[in-house]
């Protein structure tokens, strides 16, 4: 019996390894872990190449060549005969890189309630390069704008026709081409030309209302190209006097201050183009390009945010409009295409930036108290900001019929002649 164990022990101790051949790795296995330690250093080294590359990439300054027009003026202004120039420039704001400035071109469309069809025009396009002769055939020259320079070009417009005065505006399309690192991309920059000036003079035709005496104030198709202090001094102030209050519109406030985007310069991402389907047809919002707008001023993480809440405000506690009041004011005041009188009716037009301080240097440069306002044609009267002379309570009752109306009337201001010191509440006589 004990040769019989020893036997069975030493047939066990040929296939069970000693501790310490267990605790001792074969030449194999070492070479196998340091193998796996190093294609885990090589996937994290390809990972941080991979992140540092596409951080100096998204960092790129890439086509950073901007055309902007700097004004437009009225050479000629005959009968028969129009003459428009504008001066535009394109400043390449990388540090160092070149950008092509390949292709430039100009489309015009006039504006005016009568036949066009005798009208001509003509169009050319004249560049002011240092340095480099203009073309006159209208050819474009493709151009190299170095980094951080400026060169120039102005747009030269002849009008020619019978009755030109009809003319209400030009809208003038830049199509142009920039080329570069970012390869070649199409760009299109909107101007408006006022061709047609109301009389600053014509007969006061004041509305009596409950609080206050109101007049609608003409003007021309307000633009980019105007102020509002430069239009309530060309408009306004032949007509006013101490204790008269100015209401300007926010839509066309916010067009002076070129807070308009054209649908085709809009990239609707998956958000947009998800959401704005519960949104009702007549909202701003209803839209992909509306509500992307909205996406690109605010954020997509407050939209989505302010959506997933108001939704649950409206099935749960019956509270609507809860995405407004999330969103922000910007969410209210968008106009999508058709919400505004032509040729604005072609673009998306956000609501007014600081209107605050727009009515602050009314005050300060005309001495008029003033309001920047949301009014429509259902009573409904909204006061995005006012100086501190101004009573909301008038404002409400003296803008409750609308007097600039909701149309193409043109009279984006207002002036309010209270008929009583809404400071004391006495009549005035």
């Amino acid at each position: 019996m004990p040769s019989q164990h020893l036997e069975l022990s030493a047939i066990a101790n040929l296939f069970t390894p000693s501790i310490a051949q267990l605790s001792a790795p074969s030449g194999s296995l070492i070479w196998l872990i340091w193998f796996g330690y190093g294609l885990v250093f090589l996937i994290a080294l390809l990972i941080l190449f991979f992140v540092l590359f596409e951080w100096q990439y998204l960092s790129r300054q890439g086509n950073l060549l901007e055309v902007s027009n700097i004004n437009w003026q009225i050479d000629e202004y005959k009968p028969k005969f129009y003459q428009l120039r504008g001066e535009y420039a394109a400043t390449n704001y990388t540090k160092n890189l070149d950008v092509f400035l390949i292709e430039a071109r100009a489309e015009v469309t006039l504006m005016s309630k009568d036949n066009l069809a005798e009208v001509k025009q003509d169009v050319v396009i004249r560049s002011r390069h240092e340095g480099v002769e203009s073309r006159n055939d209208g050819y474009w020259e493709a151009y190299i704008v170095k980094a951080g320079y400026t060169t120039a070009f102005d747009i030269l417009i002849n009008l020619e026709g019978r009755n030109l005065r009809t003319l209400d505006c030009a809208w003038v399309r830049l199509h142009y081409v920039i080329y570069g690192p970012e390869g070649r991309l199409q760009r299109v920059d909107h101007s408006f030309v006022p061709l047609k000036f109301p009389d600053a003079n014509e007969p006061e035709r004041w509305h009596p209302t409950q609080s206050a005496d109101v007049m609608a104030v003409r003007t021309h198709l307000l633009s980019p190209l105007d102020t509002p202090v430069e239009v309530i001094r060309r408009y306004v102030l032949d007509h006013a006097q101490p204790g008269d209050i100015v209401t300007i519109g926010e839509t066309p406030l916010a067009i002076m201050q070129n807070r308009l985007r054209h649908p085709s310069d809009v990239r609707p991402g998956a958000l947009a183009k998800r959401l704005c389907y519960y949104f009702l047809p007549t909202s701003s919002l209803a839209t992909a390009c509306g509500l992307q707008v909205l996406v690109d001023e605010v954020g997509a993480w407050r939209v989505a945010f302010a959506f997933v809440l108001g939704a649950i405000a409206r099935i749960l506690l019956r509270i609507r409009g809860g995405f407004y009041m999330l969103a922000g004011k910007q969410a209210k005041l968008i106009d999508d295409v058709t919400g505004t009188l032509p040729p604005y009716d072609q673009f998306i037009v956000m609501g007014p930036d600081d209107p605050q301080a727009i009515v602050n240097e009314i005050l300060e440069e005309t001495g008029l108290e003033a309001a920047i306002v949301d009014v429509n044609d259902l009573r409904a009267v909204a006061i995005l900001a006012a100086t501190p002379g101004v009573s909301q309570e008038l404002l409400n009752q003296a803008l409750l019929h609308n007097p600039a109306g909701n149309a193409a009337e043109q009279t984006p201001v207002v002036l309010i002649r209270p008929n009583y010191d809404y400071g004391s509440g006495e009549l005035n006589e």
